[in-house]
Formats: C-alpha cells, sequence, structure tokens
C-alpha cells in the first residue's frame, strides 16, 4: 500500500466518523434542549447543512476533475 492510498483511505474513514460524531452532537443537542420534531429537523437541517455544503464540494470538485 502506498502512502497515496493510505491518505486517502484514511481520510474517508477519518471524515466518515466525524460527520457521524457531528450528527451525533447534534442529536445530543436537541435532546438536551428538549426540542421537539420541528426542532430536532430545524437542528439537523441548518446544523448539518455546513457538512453537506463541503461533501457537496468535494462531489463537484471530483466531477470537474474528471473531464
Amino acid at each position: 500500500m502506498s502512502e497515496e492510498q493510505f491518505t486517502n483511505i484514511s481520510l474517508v474513514v477519518c471524515l466518515t466518523g466525524l460527520i457521524v460524531f457531528m450528527g451525533f452532537i447534534i442529536w445530543d443537542l436537541g435532546k438536551k434542549s428538549k426540542a421537539g420534531k420541528t426542532g430536532m429537523i430545524v437542528l439537523f437541517l441548518v446544523l448539518g447543512f455546513g457538512v453537506t455544503g463541503f461533501i457537496f464540494k468535494n462531489i463537484l470538485v471530483e466531477f470537474l476533475l474528471s473531464k
């Protein structure tokens, strides 16, 4: 396994773990603040929007570089 392959695999694994952990943090924040269903949806939409933008940016870069 080359250094480049190791870096790519560990980046994907670590970022996925970080995104899952951030989802847990958002869920815990909603639970502790006693937000209802609507509040939880708003929390996930607003706080999860940054993660969605990051993922979309990576997909867009890969798509543009493939041409």
